[in-house]
């Protein structure tokens, strides 16, 4: 017998067993599986009652909230694609994610209306907008508010279509490499295996309460709440991450695990109040995005009584590929031996298959010392990229999906990435393509060469650096080349630093060395680029 994996599974699971238990905390709204699944319903019909059919794809644009948890199985459940789509990109980026997914309908929050209102006049597909008012609603826009649309749709189950495990379930735009976004296809599947495997790995119950504190439009929060969700466990949700409504919520609703980036976890640490909550029931916490120096793993569990784990993985691989979870006999290791383990990359998720390979596609040594580059295959690989074969096959090559990621691997099978192959900058857990930045600087009159790289940052753990030269008897400030990429690329993408310099090192083609351009920065560090 063959019964396809679906998402719906997830939802299904939780209300069969778990239905009075409450299933989601949101400030001050609470949800049980019952109520949680008759809002779902209720956006299935509402969208249906839009015209919205088997492979439409519907965009959700806002910050953590039960509306994204209702989109995840609303949508899905239905045929249609959940399109998540970053609140920190700029209008511009939004209208060219829109209309090369061909978005039909828009679901945005209120606060981020801003974000799409300039550009509607430039989106192709969408038909109608759904706006998350709170009791606020912008000014001059008209859009229905989505909660008034849910209530006069039906709770009752909609008929469900035919539905493949291949089929795709969700589309996540990723900055990749270049400076043209690409949509990730996460198929039914793919989420399924990863949802499996977060329970697994982290051995989730339903006495667990998670924190959802890493955005859930990036990767589904990581690929846990679908785990979440089928295990009866609560989902407890902050809309914005500061750390006394964090700290609040972790006392509050006990919570079990979290996940953040590194700068999150720093913020909550260097909080002077942080001792006065009671975190004793926080037990895991998945930390991502990031470098994790070994320092930060060891004054969390000193100070919040919480294990953290490194972990790594791709949007391309709905996320998770590695966890620092122990073996058995490391846990009998002394204290600072096991946070050696717990901050390296980590071992290979179950379903995952991990190599680290050679120029000549060989696998390394696992000696711990020996580099190549990281290659994978699971079910929780994606399909490819949305109507963009030939970028998938850059990436997919022989039933391998090549990471770009550089590591050595040990006899224990912990990888450790050392370098970035691909020049990708990670930043409080936004992704920032290099060549994008460099291509902003190059419009400065001024710029002869540039290249940007990422440098470590006790923050944000890594931070966009700048190295510019300029051409013969013109100047700029670092200011002035700040402010000019600030017109061209949203925030968090913008050079923090600018050196100036008379030379940039090439390889004997003319290509700039990046690798040795890094090394200065991060000589002398726990570790490198990685994470």
């Amino acid at each position: 017998m063959q019964v396809p994996m679906l998402v719906t599974h997830f939802l299904d699971r939780g209300v069969k067993l778990y239905g009075p238990k409450t299933c989601i905390v949101d400030g001050e709204k609470r949800f049980t599986y019952n109520q949680f699944n008759e809002r779902v319903n209720r956006l299935s019909n509402a969208l249906i009652s839009e015209g919205v059919k088997k492979g439409d794809r519907v965009a959700y644009i806002g910050p953590n909230g039960h509306r994204i948890l209702e989109s995840y199985y609303g949508i899905t459940q239905i045929g249609a694609i959940l399109l998540c789509i970053n609140i920190r990109l700029s209008p511009e980026e939004i209208a060219f994610i829109l209309n090369h997914a061909g978005a039909k309908v828009v679901c945005v929050d209120w606060e981020y209306a801003n974000l799409v209102a300039p550009v509607v006049d430039k989106l192709e597909t969408v038909t109608h907008f759904m706006l998350f008012t709170d009791g606020h609603r912008p000014n001059g826009i008209d859009w229905p508010d989505y909660d008034t649309l849910l209530n006069e749709a039906s709770t009752e189950r909609p008929v469900r279509p035919e539905m493949d495990e291949n089929d795709v379930a969700e589309l996540f735009y990723t900055s990749g490499t270049t400076s043209r976004p690409k949509g990730v296809m996460m198929t039914h599947r793919n989420i399924y295996a990863n949802a499996i495997n977060y329970i697994h790995m982290l051995s989730v119950t339903d006495a667990d309460t998670q924190l959802h504190s890493v955005p859930l439009f990036h990767v589904n929060g990581w690929g846990s709440p679908h785990g979440i969700t089928g295990s009866g466990a609560t989902h407890v949700i902050v809309r914005d991450f500061r750390a006394k409504q964090v700290l609040e919520a972790i006392q509050k609703e006990r919570v079990t695990i979290g996940a953040m980036v590194p700068a999150m976890v720093t913020t909550l640490l260097n909080y002077p109040e942080a001792g006065q909550y009671d975190t004793s029931l926080w037990d895991r916490m998945i930390i991502g995005g990031a470098p994790v120096p070994i320092t930060i793993l060891r004054e969390a569990q000193e100070k919040f009584g919480v294990k953290c784990y490194q972990a790594y993985g791709m949007t391309e691989t709905c996320p998770m590929l590695t966890l620092s979870t122990l073996k058995d006999h490391m846990k009998k290791l002394p204290f600072e031996e096991q946070l050696v383990y717990r901050a390296k990359t980590g071992k290979p998720v179950f379903g995952v298959e991990l190599r680290v390979v050679d120029e000549e596609g060989k696998d390394v040594e696992p000696n711990g010392e020996d580099v190549g580059e990281i290659i994978v295959r699971g079910n929780n690989v994606m399909k490819g990229f949305w109507n963009d074969p030939e970028e998938t096959a850059k990436i997919i090559v022989d039933g391998w999906l090549h990471t770009g990621d550089i590591a050595n691997i040990d006899q224990e099978g912990f990888v450790q990435i050392v370098d970035r192959g691909k020049d990708m900058i990670i930043s409080g857990g936004e992704n920032v393509a290099s060549a994008e930045v460099e291509m902003a600087i190059h419009k400065f009159p001024a710029v002869m060469e540039c290249a940007v790289v990422g440098v470590p940052d006790p923050k944000w753990g890594e931070a966009v650096k700048a190295l510019v030269v300029l051409r013969p008897k013109m100047q700029a400030t670092e200011k002035e080349i700040i402010d000019h990429c600030g017109t061209l690329l949203s925030k968090f993408k913008l050079p923090r630093t600018v050196d100036f310099v008379s030379e940039l090192p090439k390889t004997g083609t003319g290509k700039i060395l990046k690798r040795d351009l890094r090394a200065k920065f991060w000589a002398g560090q726990e570790k490198k680029i990685g994470g």
